[in-house]
């Protein structure tokens, strides 16, 4: 089991730290909620976890395939609900530098779709995925 600790630092600031590493990362509430919007919100960090493990997932299957997907990009774009507080929806954009007519096309469709974090959302939470093939 991975570890991570969270120290409330007050004024809706956070400091999150990875156990076996010692990384950290901080948090602020958003603007709309209270804070300043000085660094990522919890769930911006949600949102990016998804994205990150999307590309992971990805780049594990290109390294065993040989591909190099170096540049590979995805934005998320994250639409939250009032009642209740939540987020509804995170609008991703994968960009590859792969053609469309690749023969890896499904198979990197699917890491995305089976990606631990994807499997892991609320099935309330909407994710549009939008692909742009570079190649």
């Amino acid at each position: 089991m991975v570890k991570c600790n969270v120290i409330y630092q007050g004024g809706l600031h956070c400091e999150l730290q990875h156990e076996p590493s010692g990384a950290k990362v901080c948090s602020d509430a958003p603007v709309d909620n209270h804070g300043k919007g000085e660094s990522f919100s919890p769930t911006d960090l949600m949102c990016s976890a998804m994205a990150a493990c999307m590309a992971t997932i990805m780049g594990i299957y290109a390294e065993k395939e040989g591909l190099n997907l170096e540049g590979a990009s995805i934005e998320v774009g994250k639409i939250m609900s009032a009642n209740p507080r939540r987020i509804a929806r995170i609008e991703t954009t994968i960009t590859l530098p792969l053609p469309a007519d690749t023969p890896h096309k499904a198979a990197l469709e699917d890491c995305v779709l089976g990606s631990p974090a994807m499997r892991s959302l609320h099935p309330d939470i909407e994710v549009p995925i939008t692909w742009n093939w570079l190649g």
